[in-house]
């Protein structure tokens, strides 16, 4: 039975405890922090339809959730954590895509960011379209800030007046977001199909000046 990924609603509060410790082994295992949330409040995302949670045969294996900053201008897609059982699978970069794509869905003018120290999350967010950037241009919003000081780097933070740390911020713009090669090529024969059209007309126009049969497509 592969691991099956969802967006986390009301079946799945019995996971929050087990979240939470996963997010404090994560965070003590990489030396840095993933902000501290309590279970109350990952239920509250769960509830919000705010969080991407993977299971397998009713078992946690992974999980991570949307937070909104400086009144939806900003998102964050946080807390993500693969169980160990799971790890070098693959199941990262796919909670990752799915919680990417509700936010997308959830808020489609909103930039998307991220602090992280781990290279993994990084190529991940890459591979979206995250850019890496200054922490001047991510949110400004106290209340995201303040998380990070349950992270034994924040006088980092701090003393440089939050100008940078040990994590990369990274960040999905849509308004500056390249389209897909897919896309592309869609819009490419889009383009091209609405000159042949054009074209079509004109000659068929001056066919019919000249009192010529004109063929149609």
């Amino acid at each position: 039975m592969d691991v099956e990924i969802k967006t986390a609603n009301e079946h799945h509060l019995q996971f929050a405890e087990d979240i939470c410790q996963l997010m404090e082994q994560a965070a003590q295992q990489r030396g840095t922090g993933i902000a501290k949330r309590s279970p109350e409040y990952i239920k509250a995302k769960m509830m919000e339809g705010k969080a991407i949670i993977a299971t397998k045969e009713g078992h946690l294996a992974g999980f991570c959730y949307i937070e909104t900053w400086s009144h939806h201008k900003y998102v964050a897609n946080s807390g993500l954590i693969v169980h160990p059982d799971h790890r070098g699978t693959g199941l990262g970069k796919r909670i990752k895509k799915a919680v990417f794509n509700l936010s997308k869905e959830k808020y489609p003018g909103a930039k998307i960011f991220g602090i992280t120290t781990s290279l993994a999350v990084m190529k991940i967010n890459s591979d979206l379209g995250y850019k890496p950037v200054t922490f001047s241009e991510l949110t400004t919003d106290e209340k995201f800030w303040s998380g990070c000081k349950s992270c034994k780097n924040y006088d980092i933070l701090t003393r440089t007046e939050r100008s940078h740390c040990l994590c990369t911020g990274m960040l999905y713009d849509p308004m500056k977001a390249k389209p897909s090669r897919k896309v592309r090529d869609k819009e490419l024969r889009w383009q091209r199909f609405k000159r042949f059209v054009m074209l079509h007309g004109l000659k068929a126009k001056r066919k019919m000046r000249a009192g010529l049969k004109v063929k149609m497509f």
